[in-house]
């Protein structure tokens, strides 16, 4: 039995079974908690959790605000430290929990990147149409505007989830939990020419699969397959800032909200658990609001 290991190794089964974590969190858990134990053994020499402090877990902190690391990952990193200490404790571990008085570091909040309607035009028409790829990427842009959906939720799309002719999708976001999504014009008739004109032609003689969303081998469609074709799509778009699947997620809440939607509808549609998350969009709301008016107003 490994002292540091082991503990780490319970949690993540814990967290993996009880809160049903996405992969990506639970690997992100894992790395800073592997982290966290590298650094107990090897720079102050602990043998085992017990042993932990509230200085043991402060210097932690400082090497790696040395290392370069944001407020916001140091911020992270406490998190995953006080969620396992609390497991230990619980567990009866350890005896005592030392990260009770730590205290998260100020992170500024940076307002997020959207797109204008125009650049939104832009890139929706920039894939090949004549093509089954582009005809695939139009409904997989479409599909992420029209839904504010994240990356992962759509490669996760199975084609019993997409209901166009009653316009809407059934999402499964963080923790399992369903959502349904309106759809508007746009997305639902790029999804029905991508089934009826590409998706088959995708599959080929591959194996059957219920991916809604196929690459040329006939395989689900993958993050890292989206996030590239993005980036390709933008190019041909001249949207020369950095653009991430995310930014199609903060453009549909940003422009639900400029056009007036209820706060608490896009907090259900983007599948936040407080809605102290969504409130950031009315922000940029007001911030873009405020550019239009000191560019266009004349006496502004």
């Amino acid at each position: 039995m490994n002292a540091f290991t082991d503990p780490i190794a319970d949690y993540i089964h814990f967290i993996r079974v009880e809160r049903q974590l996405s992969d990506n969190t639970l690997a992100s858990y894992k790395r800073d908690l592997d982290n966290y134990a590298l650094n107990l053994q090897d720079q102050q020499q602990l043998t085992s959790f017990n042993a932990v402090t509230r200085q043991h877990i402060l210097l932690h902190l400082e090497e790696l605000r040395t290392q370069g690391n944001s407020a916001r990952t140091v911020a992270r990193h406490i998190s995953s430290i006080r969620s396992f200490h609390q497991f230990l404790l619980r567990e009866k571990v350890t005896t005592t929990d030392p990260t009770v008085h730590l205290e998260m570091p100020k992170i500024e909040q940076k307002l997020p990147k959207v797109l204008s309607i125009q650049e939104i035009d832009a890139l929706i028409a920039a894939p090949n149409r004549g093509k089954p790829q582009g005809i695939r990427d139009v409904a997989m842009l479409e599909l992420l505007y029209a839904s504010g959906m994240r990356i992962s939720e759509l490669v996760d799309l199975d084609l019993e989830d997409v209901h166009l002719t009653m316009g809407f999708v059934r999402v499964f976001g963080k923790g399992g939990k369903e959502r349904i999504i309106p759809l508007g014009k746009g997305a639902i008739e790029a999804c029905k020419t991508y089934l009826e004109r590409a998706r088959y032609e995708l599959q080929g003689k591959y194996p059957k699969t219920d991916a809604f969303f196929i690459n040329q081998r006939g395989k689900r469609l993958t993050r890292q397959g989206c996030w590239k074709l993005l980036k390709e799509h933008a190019q041909k778009a001249n949207i020369h800032h950095e653009l991430t699947p995310h930014v199609l997620r903060h453009s549909f809440a940003t422009h639900l909200i400029e056009n007036g939607a209820d706060l608490r509808a896009v907090q259900e549609m983007l599948g936040h658990s407080d809605i102290s998350t969504t409130q950031i969009y009315t922000h940029v709301s007001k911030t873009r609001l405020s550019e239009v008016y000191k560019q266009f107003h004349p006496r502004a």
